[in-house]
């Protein structure tokens, strides 16, 4: 048998306080002490209350749900970014919604932005590499609903909130010339994805100021797999690399495994820098030399931004937000030929680093 639903009557007899007070609490009304406001939250504690979301909409009311519309979630950067979201929202009293498109179509992102708005969102996030044509048809889609796109051209006319593309690109580049290397390879992620594509520009761009172009490009596809094979053909090409940019720290893994099996050696032999810093390219080996994006700042800043707009009208434009990148040098770059630290070394700085991270 169905067990009963806690009501706000039970909620208001258990604190003590009419219906009307327990209402106000919920839709978080300012004219509600701290002390009534406690007494409440204790009492839907105390009885596992759970508002009911569907009726608060059907209502017309603030459902204090958004949506995020995101790429495969099985990468590593869309999932760190996602899980900061949802732990921001939670402490704003938000829920998150998701939903994954399957390709980086403009009609995939349709259908995922109509799913969340079918489930009357207070707004939407969406985390899928889209041109400018194609972001201004989504923001038209979503009409009067606050919507923050994640990953745009920074030149886009919509709400935003992305990092540097050309800041991160041009820290790698400068980074490597800095060690002397000028036989450098490039590995992009998909080119029909705006954020690769700008990463390729920016590597070309900033190499050309030095009057450098790439001695291979190849392209990825973001998995771990497809930086292997790609690294397989940089590497067999009639100049080898003495050094690789890659477009996101997923694919470098794979290429460092692909140099492996070629005998070469990280760092002596050719050096490797990643993109991103997922939370696990520290324990790559050797540890990835790579460019920070800060996932969990984007993520809470996201949804803080998103949450201020629910509450403002006016010019989107002025609260976007470009956010910028760092060089985070580990052990996979040096110069060209140079002895690196020992397999002792390196398995110390693990250990360091893993003693960092464990809970005390």
């Amino acid at each position: 048998m169905k067990p009963k639903s806690v009501t706000l009557d039970d909620v208001a007899r258990q604190a003590g306080v009419s219906y009307q007070t327990v209402s106000r609490v919920l839709n978080q009304a300012a004219h509600v002490s701290a002390k009534t406001r406690d007494k409440v939250e204790q009492a839907m504690a105390a009885l596992n209350y759970v508002p009911n979301r569907v009726a608060q909409q059907l209502a017309g009311k603030q459902s204090y749900t958004l949506g995020l519309a995101t790429t495969e979630l099985a990468l590593h950067a869309p999932s760190q970014i996602a899980s900061a979201m949802k732990t921001r929202a939670n402490q704003l009293g938000f829920n998150v919604v998701i939903s994954m498109i399957d390709n980086l179509s403009l009609s995939a992102c349709r259908t995922a932005v109509n799913e969340l708005m079918s489930q009357r969102v207070d707004g939407v996030l969406i985390n899928v590499p889209l041109s400018n044509d194609d972001a201004g048809a989504i923001a038209q889609l979503c009409g009067d609903l606050p919507v923050l796109f994640l990953d745009v051209d920074p030149q886009a006319e919509v709400f935003k909130i992305l990092f540097d593309p050309h800041c991160g690109a041009e820290q790698g580049v400068e980074h490597l010339l800095a060690l002397g290397h000028q036989k450098i390879a490039v590995l992009t992620g998909p080119l029909e994805s705006i954020s690769a594509r700008l990463r390729y520009e920016g590597w070309l761009s900033t190499l050309a100021k030095h009057q450098i172009t790439p001695c291979a490009v190849q392209h990825g596809d973001w998995s771990a797999a497809s930086g292997y094979q790609q690294a397989l053909l940089l590497l067999n090409q009639p100049v080898r690399p003495t050094a690789i940019l890659i477009a996101n720290d997923q694919m470098a893994l794979g290429v460092l495994r692909a140099v492996h099996e070629y005998g070469l050696r990280v760092p002596e032999q050719i050096s490797v820098v990643g993109y991103d810093d997922t939370e696990d390219s520290a324990f790559f080996f050797p540890p990835l030399t790579t460019i920070k994006q800060d996932f969990r700042l984007l993520g809470h800043e996201s949804v803080n931004r998103l949450v201020d707009h629910l509450h403002i009208h006016g010019d989107k434009q002025q609260s976007s937000l470009l956010l910028p990148t760092s060089l985070v040098e580990r052990h996979t770059t040096s110069k060209p030929g140079e002895s690196a630290v020992s397999q002792e070394a390196l398995s110390q700085e693990l250990l360091r680093i893993a003693r960092q991270l464990s809970p005390r």
